[in-house]
């Protein structure tokens, strides 16, 4: 069971005990709650914690848990509905949209119902994340001199350093800096690089954080078809052409959602291109830590053979370790730095040093080789495991590309299927799976959906997750 399911019955269990108790009373220790409720003690206290948060119960260090004093009644609903007014009232003339729709983020980020095969996550599952090799860089960062001062606004150099040996080329590291994750970064090189009411080029389909960003920011995603090789040049020529715009977002690397890779021929030509348009390649490099073991040599990133600062390189370290580790790095030459270090420091002034430590330890540290290879084994593995099961029990579903890195898969729905009617009877059936739709910034061309093997807990999973996307399949078309 998921520890977040176990935390979920024991807060619904405690709650419903607390009526028992007068206000202040204290409550069973937590070894008598780990012993009653056959639960760990991470449970007993995660609960604890979120009960004192809804303020029912109050800890106190080393005496225990009480039951709160009731809360006072809250008051009678006041009338919010100006709001819709104000908020709404230059929508008419404005250029730049202030309504953000994040809902293709969303998907990837809620958690879905205990008992629920979670095909829709973006993340590594916890057996995947290297959790001792964190904790143990943590408290290592917790001792280092000056760990809680403020760091340097670029970021730490030795942090900002390896950065740039991983960027690779002659990228230095007075040309990277560090950010909170790889989103913060995309937001940051989109609002530097584009002004609001202009187009930018985006890869269709693509990531629909970023669609998210670009329209938050006041921008028009113009969408440039891909295929199996990446983005298409000729396209993307004309694009440049038609629009004017003056950035192209693209990953090169386990393009999200189609898992392709920019080959050797077109990954020239896409810098050319925006060279000759007087453009920026956005170069989100999410997936290179997510190789698979069977995936050869990478090729090297596009900022790596790029001296005239056309790429302004996007990386991260969350996807390969964990969610709440929101460590990134920006990489650009010449004077566009200038512009997304001040931009960055406006919004967020730095990040957290304890944070940029706690990095520096664990990507130092020798289980973080170990770790990259661990994840490699197993995100192939699941590739398999789930490509063998859409095989067997959903035959009638095109798989375009089964990629050699990232940690999921691109589904082609057949024409009789919609994502409307199959969404919801999956989760009907007791699996999540994120819709195609979000990834596309105009019409798609077919449904997809897309299933990730990064979020569940191994091969059985996956092969109950896709047995029940069967039966969800079935119950609409019998």
């Amino acid at each position: 069971m998921h520890e977040r399911s176990s935390v979920a019955e024991l807060v619904k269990s405690l709650k419903a005990e607390l009526n028992r108790y007068s206000p202040g009373e204290k409550l069973p220790s937590s070894r008598a709650l780990v012993d009653r409720h056959r639960v760990s003690p991470v449970t007993v206290s995660r609960a604890l914690a979120q009960l004192a948060a809804e303020g029912l119960v109050v800890t106190r260090p080393g005496a225990g848990a009480y039951r709160a004093e009731p809360r006072p009644a809250a008051p009678a609903a006041g009338d919010t509905s100006w709001q819709e007014l104000t908020l709404s009232a230059d929508a008419a003339g404005e250029l730049v949209p202030r309504a953000v729709d994040a809902s293709g983020v969303l998907v990837t980020l809620s958690a879905p119902p205990p008992g629920v095969v979670e095909f829709n996550g973006g993340y590594l599952h916890p057996a995947l994340q290297p959790e001792r090799a964190l904790a143990a860089a943590l408290a290592r960062a917790g001792r280092r001199p000056g760990a809680w001062g403020r760091p340097p606004a670029d970021g730490l150099p030795e942090l900002r350093e390896w950065f740039a040996r991983e960027i690779g080329g002659t990228v230095t590291a007075a040309e990277v800096l560090i950010t909170a994750g790889g989103q913060s970064a995309i937001t940051t090189a989109l609002r530097a690089l584009a002004a609001p009411g202009t187009p930018v080029l985006v890869e269709s389909p693509t990531y629909p954080g970023m669609l998210a960003v670009a329209r938050a920011a006041g921008l028009r995603p113009v969408p440039v078809p891909t295929d199996a090789d990446g983005i298409r040049p000729d396209l993307l020529e004309a694009a440049f052409r038609a629009t004017g715009a003056r950035v192209v977002v693209c990953q090169p690397l386990f393009q999200n959602p189609s898992g392709a890779v920019l080959s050797v021929e077109r990954r020239a030509a896409v810098v050319r291109i925006a060279r000759v348009a007087g453009a920026f390649v956005v170069e989100d490099d999410f997936a290179r830590r997510l190789v698979h073991e069977d995936a050869g040599p990478l090729p090297p990133t596009l900022a790596a053979d790029d001296p005239d600062g056309v790429v302004v390189h996007v990386c991260s370290l969350t996807k390969v370790t964990s969610a709440s580790l929101r460590v990134g790095a920006l990489a650009a030459r010449g004077p566009v730095l200038e512009r997304l270090r001040a931009i960055q420091v406006v919004d967020s002034f730095f990040v957290p040093r304890p944070l940029q430590e706690t990095a520096l330890e664990l990507v130092g540290a020798p289980a973080w080789k170990r770790h990259l290879r661990a994840v490699s084994q197993e995100l192939k593995n699941r590739r398999d495991a789930m490509a063998g099961a859409v095989a067997l029990r959903l035959p009638e579903f095109a798989v375009p590309h089964v990629p050699s890195g990232g940690y999921h898969l691109w589904l082609r729905l057949p024409d009789t299927l919609s994502e409307a009617d199959l969404l919801p009877a999956a989760l009907r059936a007791g699996v999540a799976a994120a819709p195609g739709r979000p990834y596309f910034c105009a019409e798609p061309p077919a449904g997809h959906i897309r299933l990730s093997f990064a979020g569940v807990a191994g091969a059985a999973e996956i092969a109950e997750g896709v047995r029940r996307l069967r039966s969800a399949v079935d119950e609409i078309t019998r």
